[in-house]
């Protein structure tokens, strides 16, 4: 199963619900303490419950709302890709379609309703018969299913098979089944027994967070192996075989420690030489001890947690290189849905630019998810438009859009900030300045040169008001320029100091000379 929504209703800033949209690889932006971890911790408390690494407290109650009464947390999922047979009840195979467990489009939802920040409430939102002959029975146990075969005078094929006696009911009233989406609540007694087994479907949620501290008792977030753990043991060979899970485990971590390792030796050597895997022995281990012990540890015994943020960082990009390739090479996985808080923190260019391809790659595995938040410009480069979701405020409203294409072709995100908060920077005047200079290129080769390309930008209506100063053989020569070259050359050399520097308004001005240029 894959995430095609959450909706996020009175948690923290997100005071009214906010439904957002997800793909394969979906990255958050917008400015800070706008909403962006949030949904990646709402998530983290939707699928991980007590195990969260933020556990829900009631100031996580958007505050005007608790100031009105409303103290009730909603956070739903709809997913798509739901397995087309499962086991619900007894051993027999069902699926979600014929048990009115989807919505009206067709999909899983699953709503968690947390009062006073409390222990959720768990519900489906379905598409759901309201007969009252047959509008309960998910809830009925196999002596009322009975009974109502009985009452109905049906011919069951197999009596001893709830979900069999359930679609013997609902086919007899298929034309008067008076189907409504609606809410069925499965955290009670009744039918917590399907909830259960439905959880054993659901995606593994992975959150890694940029700002953990380094505490010996960090969780998985700052050593990848800890999530290693956690995907090995919910495949579904593993899970079929306790008594050999303990081995299995052991071997996979090797792989997965092993892989990592050498991918770390590419980008970094003289790191990945100091460090060697830490695990349990795989004699009379019991499946439970896998957890512990699981470590990189360098040549002194130090745990990863206990090296620099760079270093930790560098071990969980080549733990996404190695798991691209790995998950690539086999399919007996569960849904996997790995959240990166800035993946770019604490990385050189080189090290982002590896690191994004490694992601993009592992987004592109049929059951893997990847979510991000960022700040770099250089990360939403290497995206599609459709996979950004820009955060932003209206009011004391969020609201969470996706991108369409704006005036450069790429994903800009200088132009997002700019066309959302208004924001300017020397980088955005470049990526526009560039662009525009291709374009004139592309209509006559002598505007690669600068001062045809801005003879190309007074023609388009720029007027020529700054002096540019340049050094030559024969002392300081002078040349009016337009703005936006002026700019362009005050940037593109630092060197040269025989010109006063732009101010922000000038820079403002440029940059909206250069984006009607568009039209």
């Amino acid at each position: 199963m894959k995430i095609k929504s959450i909706t996020i209703d009175n948690f923290r800033g997100y005071k009214d619900p906010v439904t957002i949209p997800f793909d394969n690889l979906t990255v958050f932006v917008g400015k800070n303490d706008i909403g962006k971890s949030t949904i990646l911790e709402a998530l983290d408390i939707f699928f991980n419950d007590s195990k969260a690494i933020h556990k829900l407290e009631k100031d996580d109650i958007n505050k005007d709302n608790s100031k009105n009464g409303n103290n009730d947390i909603i956070i739903s999922v709809e997913f798509i890709d739901i397995p087309d047979k499962l086991i619900l009840d007894e051993s027999a195979e069902t699926n979600l379609e014929k048990e009115f467990l989807l919505n009206a489009s067709g999909n899983l939802e699953i709503v968690k309703s947390y009062k006073d920040a409390g222990k959720a409430k768990t519900y489906i939102k379905a598409f759901h018969p309201n007969h009252p002959d047959c509008n309960d029975l998910l809830l009925q146990k196999i002596k009322g299913l009975k009974e109502k075969v009985k009452q109905f005078s049906l011919d069951c094929p197999d009596s001893t098979k709830k979900c069999v006696l359930r679609k013997t009911i609902w086919e007899h009233f298929h034309d008067d089944l008076q189907c409504s989406e609606r809410e069925i609540e499965t955290s009670g007694d009744d039918l917590k027994d399907i909830w259960l087994k439905l959880q054993a479907y659901m995606p593994i949620y992975s959150l890694f967070q940029s700002d953990r501290s380094n505490s010996d008792k960090d969780k998985e977030a700052q050593d990848p192996l800890k999530e290693a753990v956690k995907v090995i043991l919910a495949d579904r060979e593993i899970q079929s075989s306790l008594a050999e899970v303990a081995q299995k485990v052991h071997n996979h971590l090797e792989i997965v420690t092993n892989s990592t390792l050498e991918k770390l030796k590419t980008m970094n050597p003289q790191i990945a030489n100091t460090l060697h895997p830490n695990l349990p022995s795989s004699d009379n281990l019991g499946w439970a001890d896998v957890f512990k012990g699981v470590s990189i540890t360098s040549d002194n015994d130090i745990p990863i947690n206990k090296r620099g943020s760079g270093v930790k960082r560098l071990v969980l990009i080549n733990f996404f290189r190695a798991e691209a390739e790995r998950m690539l090479k086999t399919t007996n996985h569960p849904n996997v849905i790995y959240a990166i808080e800035e993946p770019e923190t604490a990385q050189h260019i080189d090290h982002q630019r590896k690191l994004i391809k490694a992601l993009i790659d592992l987004s592109e595995n049929p059951v893997v998810q990847i979510i991000l938040t960022t700040h770099s410009s250089f990360v939403v480069k290497q995206l599609k438009f459709d996979n950004i979701r820009l955060i932003s405020e209206k009011g004391d409203h969020k609201t969470v859009e996706c991108i369409d294409k704006q005036l450069l072709p790429f994903p800009s995100l200088n132009e997002i900030n700019f066309s959302a908060f208004k924001e300017i920077s020397e980088e955005y005047h470049n990526e526009l300045y560039g662009y525009l200079q291709a374009k004139a290129s592309d209509e006559n080769k002598e505007n690669e040169r600068e001062c045809e390309f801005d003879k190309w930008l007074e023609q388009k209506g720029c007027t020529r008001i700054k002096i540019w100063k340049r050094k030559s053989s024969k002392g300081i020569k002078t040349q009016w320029t337009t703005l936006p070259t002026y700019i362009r050359n005050f940037i593109h050399h630092p060197e040269n100091n025989d010109n006063s520097e732009y101010t922000i308004e000038e820079l403002k001005q440029s940059i909206e000379l250069l984006r009607n240029l568009f039209c």
